[in-house]
């Protein structure tokens, strides 16, 4: 960018953040935290900074799994994406880029942007960015060409999107990331669809994969999030909820196995409250329908003897095999 035309940005950004502006609007609120916070000149660009060999590998260790499960969608994404003349960018939750596609022909430009594997991109380091600003708002942005903080990385428009584990924590951030001057504000539209339809893929994905033993069920929500799942084991108990799940059924932070049955989340038919006979009765059919009504076997999984268990089962008129 010309001298003249850094100043002009320099000033349009300390113009906005002088005002009240930084209340309302997020992008300026991000501009605020670059300059007053990070300590950033908007007037250039800064040298990328690059984790050192170590601490990249660490990051991709870290990252191995989520990773693993992800690259099928990475690449379709690229697929759809980089002959537009963007690349895929994984990074972890401390802006390390730890996986990169893009088209070889594009390799050189983007390598002198930074967006390359190994780059840091916070916003301590690179200001308002798409993946470093994702990382701190928590939510999907896309940052368009003079957004960007440093008028050096006002060439670029980026979509980044968060990325979350089986059990609801943020671990990551997919951003897909463009230099083409003739990026339309209609096609990066298309771009934040496309990432952020194959975000959620990855997070289901994930939790198919964390859970794999377990009967899957969607959480109601009320744009049917494909994303919102609950894990349920054989004694009907909630051993696992995805993020979105987590959100729609106001269930809390952190492991939740056992604190929860499928029937207290969802309901019943009646969807009134289960009696203790009931609860009780459906406990030991469970445990008999595993074992095909094998009463040994049923009450070794329950941790009875096979005489209590055969008293149960006379109370609550339950029939067996043996």
């Amino acid at each position: 960018m010309e001298r003249h035309a850094a100043g002009a940005h320099r000033q349009r950004i300390h113009a906005a953040i002088a005002t009240s502006e930084a209340a309302r609007s997020p992008l300026v609120a991000s501009w605020k935290r670059s300059s007053e916070l990070h300590r950033l000149d908007p007037s250039g660009r800064r040298e990328t900074v690059y984790a050192d060999e170590g601490r990249l590998r660490e990051a991709r260790q870290a990252l191995e799994p989520l990773t693993r499960v992800a690259r099928p969608s990475l690449e379709r994404l690229f697929l759809a994406v980089g002959g537009a003349g963007c690349c895929v960018i994984l990074a972890d939750r401390h802006g390390v880029a730890v996986e990169r596609l893009g088209s070889g022909g594009d390799d050189r430009h983007f390598r002198d942007l930074g967006l390359w594997t190994g780059a840091i991109w916070s916003e301590t380091e690179q200001g308002t960015n798409g993946i470093g600003t994702c990382l701190v708002e928590r939510r999907a942005v896309t940052i368009h060409r003079d957004q960007h903080f440093f008028t050096g990385n006002a060439a670029l428009s980026c979509t980044a999107v968060p990325l979350h584990d089986h059990e609801g924590r943020f671990v990551a951030v997919l951003d897909i990331s463009s230099c083409r001057n003739d990026l339309t504000e209609a096609l990066v539209q298309v771009i934040a669809l496309a990432v952020a339809e194959s975000a959620r893929r990855i997070e289901i994905d994930l939790f198919r994969r964390a859970f794999p033993d377990a009967r899957v069920m969607l959480a109601p929500t009320a744009d049917g999030n494909p994303a919102a799942l609950v894990a349920v084991d054989g004694h009907d108990l909630v051993i696992g909820a995805s993020r979105a799940a987590r959100k729609a059924l106001d269930i809390g932070g952190g492991p939740i196995a056992g604190r929860l049955s499928a029937r207290d989340l969802f309901g019943g038919a009646d969807r009134g409250p289960e009696s203790l006979v009931a609860a009780e009765r459906s406990v030991y059919r469970r445990a008999l329908a595993r074992h095909a009504g094998n009463v040994t076997a049923a009450a070794r999984e329950l941790g009875v003897s096979r005489a209590t268990l055969h008293r149960k089962l006379n109370q609550l008129r339950l029939r067996a095999n043996d």
